[in-house]
């Protein structure tokens, strides 16, 4: 059992429907070197929401590896908006890179290849004097693979050339399938995060690009671990974290060895409030590494006392995170 002045519950508003959410929920854990996010979605199981705990607890460990550069360039995020609120988030967000969701249910390519249109101009203007852009694409596997081969020529269209697309199909090997069949570039995150081996994608040579998010993945050094071994340019992604979970991401980011890509740790514009004031937005398109420190000191007790979750999710999630924490710990 976990002590109640070690563990925040909290909920936080979502500024647009995102995965579905328009609320998003978690858990900040303080341990001996600081606060750890544990904030897995509800609908996992206790197994898959282990890897997410040991996460929370390396960072309440203060576990981290040391940075190798002192600022973490990151995308803005387009949820499945019309055009006119994407161009909005763009010109909001500073950055220079854009990912954008597509595929969504209820959707339609249409509609995706206006809104990723709309994303393009408006990062023509957010860079300026001819500046580099790039637009990537999420379709969270949501397509088969002659679906995903013809939306892809059409979105790469619109992009004016698509720096990636993630995940276009569920499958690896359908992933690998489509990477033959079209020029576009093929990035993977539920064939790495969710699957019983994460390596079949360099097996199979089915991605150009590994995606990775530290809570699924078991935190910063599992995820060094995986991007030795897994051979792939890598993208550091978010799970929709407050910015105490957006730090691991930026830790790892600032770890690794090389970063060529843009990474999706920009999503705390998404939210409507966060757990640290000021919260981990980004700045002329990144993120600085000195945002760990102010996670580890973890939020004010108004920041605390303002996202604190209604007594019956805190009741709900102190039985989850007891759960989860003796399938970790090998207790009954």
């Amino acid at each position: 059992m976990t002590e109640p002045d070690d563990l925040h519950v909290w909920s936080l508003p979502m500024r647009v429907r995102f995965r579905g959410l328009t609320l998003r929920e978690g858990v900040l854990l303080r341990g001996e070197a600081g606060w750890g996010e544990w904030s897995p979605f509800v609908e996992y199981d206790a197994a898959e929401a282990a890897a997410w705990l040991r996460c929370a607890r390396e960072a309440a460990a203060g576990d981290w590896p040391a940075p190798v550069r002192d600022r973490v360039p990151v995308n803005v995020t387009v949820p499945a908006v019309d055009p006119r609120a994407a161009r909005a988030l763009v010109l909001a967000g500073g950055c220079t890179t854009a990912k954008v969701k597509v595929a969504e249910p209820g959707g339609d390519l249409d509609a995706d290849a206006d809104r990723v249109a709309a994303v393009r101009e408006a990062l023509t203007e957010v860079a300026g004097d001819g500046a580099a852009t790039h637009v990537r694409v999420d379709a969270n596997g949501a397509w088969d693979v002659e679906e995903a081969v013809d939306a892809l020529a059409r979105l790469d269209r619109a992009a004016g050339g698509l720096e990636y697309a993630e995940q276009p199909c569920a499958a690896v090997e359908d992933l690998a399938r489509v990477r033959r069949r079209t020029w576009v570039p093929i990035a993977a995150d539920e064939s790495i995060r969710r699957a019983a081996d994460p390596y079949r994608v360099r097996e199979l040579e089915a991605a150009d690009v590994a995606v990775l998010k530290v809570q699924p993945l078991g935190g910063v050094r599992a995820c060094l671990r995986v991007a030795e071994e897994i051979g792939l340019p890598v993208v550091v992604s978010s799970a929709v974290e407050s910015s105490v979970g957006l730090a691991a991401g930026v830790a790892l980011a600032a770890a690794l060895p090389d970063l060529p890509h843009a990474c999706g740790l920009g999503t705390a514009t998404l939210l409507g409030d966060d757990v640290l004031d000021p919260p981990a937005r980004p700045v002329d398109g990144s993120l600085p590494v000195t945002l760990l420190a102010g996670a580890a000191l973890g939020p004010e007790p108004d920041a605390l006392a303002r996202t604190a979750a209604p007594a019956d999710r805190e009741a709900w999630w102190r039985r989850r995170h007891d759960e989860v924490a003796a399938l970790l710990d090998g207790r009954p």
